[in-house]
């Protein structure tokens, strides 16, 4: 069952700090390569990284460049534009218990921790 959500248009830097280190969590790669394009009512073409939260579902406007800027300008990406790992450490620490967050990044994570599937195979089960 689907859950409709009230969708919120709004501009990245007007954000709290605690939402914007949850955004940074699930896109730790940075902003731009998730961004959706769609057009308003007036025919404008309007650039938003998506981002959902238990109750709302964030349409964050930023263009290519802004979001490629907005990740260069902050201390908590490395040069690559990847979210540090001491900082997505605590990040994932910080917002452990929240479900949103859990649910938005898990996905990623099962891509890249498929070498870990063999762990402990040889273990008996006796």
């Amino acid at each position: 069952m689907k859950i409709n959500k009230p969708r919120v248009i709004k501009d990245y830097n007007k954000l709290d700090k605690d939402l914007q280190q949850q955004i940074k969590l699930v896109y730790a790669d940075g902003f731009a390569d998730n961004l959706i394009h769609f057009f308003d009512k007036n025919g404008l073409k309007i650039t938003v990284l998506p981002f959902e939260t238990e109750d709302k579902y964030y349409m964050l406007r930023m263009t290519e460049n802004e979001a490629v800027q907005i990740v260069d300008d902050d201390d908590d990406f490395d040069e690559d534009g990847f979210l540090k790992t001491e900082v997505k450490q605590d990040y994932e620490d910080k917002y452990a218990d929240m479900d949103h967050i859990a649910d938005q990044i898990s996905d990623e994570e099962d891509d890249m921790s498929d070498d870990d599937d063999d762990a402990g195979a040889d273990d008996d089960d006796d």
